[in-house]
């Protein structure tokens, strides 16, 4: 392929995801949805002049430091503060039993299917399965009340982070001998990043406000990819690093006592932090869009015709919102609705779908799954939205307000040249 084609697709793949945000806005259908469906248009043009680029290649790579910049992303967006404790915990539950059972339930349905399959490697594809996408969730749940919405971001944010490190937990313990050895091993394993992670990321904090360069904000996504790689070649649980120096820098007020606020100045971390989470926005927004790009174009459309396709992913999707509903009406009790529709999958459950080591992976396993399942909890969300009279509303306030501040910007200007003309 001609270099220069090269970039200009790659340009209108990136401007056509911009645009698809503002439309999501509008419409509340979610952008992932079209980053899909651009991805498998791409994919049939470039079956068409038989180009076959190295998708697995670009997915590894995007998959490696989407991982890290969404759980960045989202640690950067927690706020532990005391007056939050108790939606947090209620969020935090919700999304760890949440995960346990759909995983569960999907394991089921998936052993049905597959006649004489064991539970541990149906759980591997189930856990996938069960996390929720924060990557679609934050920015789709803006025109909802308050703590509705709060409570949907802290409970996103926790099922990708304990979904991903749940996943690659049970990977790297498959072959042991016996439970009592898996919880050893784990609960080490965690005791020790932990202990890693906390020191690492103050060492780092510590470091950052007194670098003066322009370039250091990449400098130290540099670093963190090397430790977050570096952890992964030593079987850690790599990911607590960044979740840690996340929390750290978007909550240093708490967890900077006693001698540590003397070796840390609040003014410099200020503009490290807004600086830092502008360029985590940014980078995770470009991984986003190429990585549903590239999903999309290594989707099959056969598959998506095979009657058991459909099947399983109507039984997977009873059990996401059978889960939700009964969890919401014992924990939240009340006003359960939007909440209980907004659980789409995305970016975790593409990323770790294609993680599974090729010894695990089910050659029957239709991928068609995966997007069946993606794009209908993406819709069935935006229907919720929709149909929320409280988000309806805030959304047309938000528009009116919008066209208001531009017309008085627009009269102010008048304004000002007639002052001038004068």
């Amino acid at each position: 392929m001609n270099s220069y084609i090269f970039l200009i697709g790659l340009c209108i793949i990136i401007i056509s995801s911009f645009f698809f945000g503002l439309l999501s806005k509008r419409t509340n259908i979610p952008s992932v949805v079209l980053l899909i469906l651009t991805g498998v248009g791409v994919g049939q043009l470039l079956d068409y002049f038989k180009i076959q680029p190295a998708y697995m290649s670009w997915l590894e790579i995007l998959g490696i430091v989407g991982l890290i910049m969404i759980v960045l992303e989202a640690a950067l967006d927690l706020k532990l503060e005391r007056s939050k404790w108790p939606l947090i915990l209620k969020s935090f539950t919700i999304a760890v039993v949440s995960l346990a059972a759909t995983s569960f339930l999907i394991a089921f349905i998936i052993q049905f299917f597959m006649e004489g399959l064991e539970i541990l490697p149906a759980l591997i594809y189930a856990i996938p399965l069960s996390i929720m996408s924060s990557a679609i969730i934050i920015p789709s749940v803006s025109n909802l009340s308050g703590q509705k919405k709060e409570f949907l971001i802290y409970e996103s944010t926790f099922s990708d982070i304990i979904g991903i490190m749940g996943f690659y937990l049970l990977l790297e313990n498959l072959n042991a001998n016996s439970a009592g050895h898996v919880a050893f091993v784990v609960s080490s394993n965690i005791l020790l990043t932990v202990i890693m992670s906390v020191v690492l990321s103050y060492a780092l904090l510590y470091v950052i406000q007194h670098v003066r360069s322009g370039a250091k904000f990449f400098l130290f996504l540099a670093v963190l990819v090397l430790l977050y790689s570096i952890a992964k070649l030593f079987h850690f649980s790599s990911l607590l690093i960044i979740l840690a120096f996340g929390l750290l820098l978007g909550n240093y007020k708490i967890l900077l006592w006693g001698p540590l606020k003397k070796w840390f100045k609040p003014e410099l971390i200020d503009q490290v932090f807004g600086n830092f989470q502008m360029i985590t926005i940014e980078t995770s927004f470009l991984v986003r869009t190429f990585f549903f790009v590239v999903f999309g174009m290594t989707l099959s459309l056969d598959s998506i015709s095979n009657g058991w396709v459909w099947l399983i992913s109507a039984g997977i999707l009873v059990s996401i919102y059978l889960v939700r509903t009964i969890l919401y009406a014992l924990v939240v009790r009340t006003e359960i609705k939007p909440q209980i529709f907004i659980a789409p999958r995305g970016l975790i459950s593409i990323l770790l779908f294609y993680a599974i080591p090729s010894e695990f992976q089910l050659p029957d396993f239709e991928s068609g799954v995966l997007m069946v399942v993606i794009i209908a909890t993406s819709f069935i969300m935006a229907s919720s939205l929709i149909a929320s009279p409280r988000a309806r509303i805030k959304s047309i306030y938000s528009s009116a307000t919008e066209k208001l501040q531009q017309e008085k910007i627009f009269t102010l200007s008048e304004n000002e040249t007639s002052d001038e003309n004068r």
